[in-house]
């Protein structure tokens, strides 16, 4: 409960990297009191193994709580806000703001390196075709190939059965018009991924 609170916080405060690492530091002493609260002083039980030896009694270790928290919470910050640029260019590519979403575009392409990314794309994805909007123009269906395609090409073994999965309906949904009875989807794009 604690960390969930803290991480609202600093993400309410993602810009100031002061007040995060006093928010990281105001966490680390607060857990410290709950771990020493809630177990014995003696021993070396499992909730004592990321304080160190020696620690206990000395009042709060927080410098090294602090620089681990601080490595994952900047990890946590920059795995949300690569999932937000992945969240707004594609608002964007379906709000018809391609120059917002072509500006994004090279930082979603970073993104998909992650796994968080590729999950983050499919949900989107899926909402849209949800909304009805699978019947895309031709600039919008671009950039849908291009996701697709830089996901799948980032994809491991372990996703098979997952994000490309989650992407198997979405690319028999997705389509553009090409001419009076002549439809493309989006698969005739992508099947080429092993």
């Amino acid at each position: 409960q604690l960390v969930a609170y803290e991480v609202k916080r600093m993400k309410a405060e993602e810009g100031n990297k002061q007040k995060i690492l006093r928010h990281i530091k105001e966490l680390a002493e607060k857990l410290y009191k709950n771990v020493s609260a809630g177990a014995p002083r003696a021993g070396g039980g499992m909730c004592w193994g990321m304080w160190g030896r020696g620690s206990l009694g000395r009042g709060p270790a927080a410098l090294f709580p602090a620089a681990i928290l601080e490595r994952n919470g900047n990890a946590l910050a920059n795995s949300a806000r690569r999932l937000e640029v992945v969240r707004n260019c594609i608002s964007y590519v379906f709000e018809n703001k391609m120059l917002e979403a072509k500006k994004l575009f090279p930082a979603v392409l970073r993104a998909m390196k992650g796994r968080a990314a590729r999950q983050c794309l499919t949900q989107e994805l899926h909402l849209h075709v949800q909304q009805n909007r699978a019947v895309l123009d031709h600039q919008q269906f671009d950039f849908v190939i291009r996701m697709m395609n830089c996901c799948l090409q980032d994809c491991t073994a372990m996703d098979e059965h997952g994000i490309a999965a989650a992407l198997l309906p979405l690319v028999t949904a997705f389509c553009r018009k090409l001419s009076p009875g002549i439809t493309q989807f989006a698969y005739s794009c992508v099947q080429e991924h092993v």
